[in-house]
């Protein structure tokens, strides 16, 4: 097993001046060229901003060789995905975070479309949280005016965030978090729908409380489907070995928990310096060696950014064979 950092604030991002934070990847293969869509905090930018990062077009996936996309026409400064005109009633004050890139079937305009869902804040960086998205509509990402996934019961605290989708069955098959990290409530909840944008199924639980559930990302593998989940400890002391990164597999992307294969861990939450406690996965298989396995996670370090925590956000990447 190989950790690579990628993004650290203590290292700075140059030749981009204006990245405060970046964080929270979801990587995609775009027209042969790797792009890794982030959240993070911008310099003179109100709330948690997207934006890209990518590989040189044609270069293999790698943990290393990323380069936040600059803005052609600001040297220096970094290319947002998307500007907060049409979206600013519900995601400019708190932000956009935890995107999450998914190509799906458009019945209503018979058309693959491309998306980008994330969780928007409408009062603050903490929440509560919507989940939208924006669109690619051949040349750029265009935001939307309202939000497509909201809180709609009990259990879900009024909040819905950390959004991972795939298109699967005929269907957008979206899993997420509910609740808050403030009071340490985290359920993990699953929804479909035809187009991903209305007539959401029930709301249901997919793992409970007290499996401490924060992401979990899935994909279409060689036999069925795998998934790459994190879970996480927000209460003061030392972690629990059950906190980290876990692995399983199912022959369908199921939204019963049960479906799914024993987890097996892949990282666990100790302390490696520039990053602790990791969560928010995103997995791929390198284009060289089949059965080695990328998974692209958030990490954290205490330190002053200027940003709205005490803390700095870490990105990087784990390497290693795809379990037995």
């Amino acid at each position: 097993m190989q950790e690579t950092k990628i993004f650290d604030p203590v290292d700075g991002f140059a030749p981009i001046v204006d990245v405060v934070v970046a964080t929270d990847s979801t990587i995609v293969k775009r027209d042969g060229q790797w792009h890794m869509y982030l959240a993070g905090k911008v310099l003179n930018r109100e709330g948690i901003q997207l934006f890209s990062a990518t590989l040189p077009p044609g270069a293999p996936l790698a943990p290393t060789g990323w380069h936040l996309t600059e803005d052609p026409e600001a040297p220096g400064k970094v290319a947002l995905l998307a500007p907060q005109v049409a979206s600013r009633e519900w995601d400019l004050k708190g932000g956009r975070h935890c995107p999450s890139f998914v190509k799906g079937w458009d019945p209503e305009r018979a058309a693959w479309v491309e998306r980008i869902y994330y969780a928007g804040g409408a009062e603050w960086v903490w929440g509560p949280y919507a989940i939208g998205y924006l669109e690619w509509d051949g040349t750029r990402w265009v935001e939307q005016s309202q939000p497509v996934f909201r809180a709609e019961v009990e259990w879900e605290h009024g909040s819905v965030y950390e959004p991972n989708l795939i298109y699967a069955d005929g269907v957008w098959k979206l899993w997420y978090v509910a609740g808050s990290n403030q009071e340490d409530y985290l359920v993990h909840g699953y929804a479909e729908s035809a187009d991903g944008r209305t007539g959401w199924s029930e709301h249901r639980i997919f793992a409970p409380p007290d499996c401490k559930m924060f992401d979990f990302c899935v994909i279409e593998g060689a036999a069925g489907y795998e998934a790459v989940f994190s879970r996480v400890w927000l209460q003061p002391g030392e972690p629990p070995p059950t906190a980290g990164l876990w692995w399983c597999h199912a022959g369908s992307a199921s939204p019963d928990l049960s479906a799914w294969s024993e987890p097996v861990q892949i990282m666990t939450a100790e302390n490696r310096g520039w990053h602790a406690g990791p969560w928010k996965p995103s997995l791929r298989y390198s284009e060289t060696s089949p059965n080695r396995m990328l998974v692209f996670f958030d990490g954290v370090r205490p330190a002053g950014t200027g940003g709205p925590f005490p803390y700095a956000f870490t990105l990087g990447c784990v390497e290693l064979e795809r379990p037995a």
